[in-house]
Formats: C-alpha cells, structure tokens, sequence
C-alpha cells in the first residue's frame, strides 16, 4: 500500500525526479567544464575543439563502448578527411573550382562512409571535419583536444546519472 499523500503527489514527485536528473547533469557538466577548461590552457590545447568532442558524445544516440567507439573513429576521420581537404586544395591553390569539387566528393565520403558501423554518426565526422578546419589545419592540437574532450563528456554524462540515481526520490511504499 502507498502513502496517500505520496499518492496524491505522484504527478509531483516525477516532475521533482526530472528535475533532480537535469540538476545533477547540469551540476557535474558545469564543474568538468570548468576542469577542462583549465586542463586544456594547461596543455596549450584548444578548449573549444574539447568541448565538441564532448558535444558529441552527449548526441550521440548510441551509448556504453560502441556508442564511445564509433564517435572515437568519427572524431578521427573526420581529422583525416580535413586533411585530405586542405592537401589537395594547396596542389592548385589557383583552381577554387577544384577545391570545391574535392570537398563535394569529401562530404560524399564522409557520408557514404556510414555504412560502417564504427562510422555511423555522421555528425560526429563533420565535427572533427570542422574542428580541423576552425584549427587552421592543426590537427596535432584539434585530435588530442576532441578525444579529451569526449572523455570529459562521458565523465559529465555518467557522474551526472550517477548522482541523480543517487538523490532521487525514495520509495515511499509503506510494508
């Protein structure tokens, strides 16, 4: 049997729980923000390529080590593809025609590369696509800042359910 008013309140204890969880997200993504942010000024890393690599962990619609996996190999061609991008556009730095027409044919393959399991979230390809380029090519600080950055977001994500588990609210069945 229930407690009447534990009944009666139903409705607002799951409202409280809701909030209890985007309190406690909010909560642990805050204080890791504000730890990553002086990690990357301590490597001399760019902070804002990490806070994409974390930005894709928490849209990645696939959690646990496949979800953490596939966004690692998307990160990580993503790089790759910017690469190639920023390669071939300097063969003939004259040619913008040539250029755009490599980076249609890119943005092709970094789609169609989805196919594959381990490179199935496509904006997690662009992210590290973009962060390369916002980098100005430099992809020896852009990958190390978005793979940290991924660990810092499932840190956030995880301690973040693991607390609101932990102060939610209790059974109110009474025995």
């Amino acid at each position: 049997m229930t407690c009447a008013r534990s009944h009666f309140m139903g409705g607002v204890l799951l409202i409280y729980a809701a909030m209890n969880r985007h309190f406690s997200l909010a909560l642990t993504t805050g204080l890791l923000s504000a730890l990553w942010a002086w990690s990357a000024v301590a490597l001399g890393l760019p902070s804002w390529a990490g806070f994409l690599g974390c930005t894709a962990w928490f849209a990645s619609p696939k959690g646990g080590i496949t979800g953490f996996l596939t966004i690692l190999f998307t990160l990580c061609s993503g790089v790759l593809w910017a690469q190639v991008i920023i390669a071939g556009s300097a063969v003939a730095p004259g040619l913008a025609w040539l250029s755009y027409a490599m980076t249609g044919v890119v943005a092709f393959l970094m789609c169609i590369q989805s196919r594959q399991t381990l490179l199935g979230f496509v904006p997690g390809t662009f992210i590290g696509a973009c962060a390369t380029f916002a980098g100005q090519g430099d992809w020896k600080s852009v990958l190390p800042a978005l793979l940290l950055g991924l660990l810092f977001g499932v840190a956030m994500k995880g301690s973040g359910l693991w607390l609101a588990q932990r102060s939610g609210p209790k059974d109110t069945t009474i025995a």
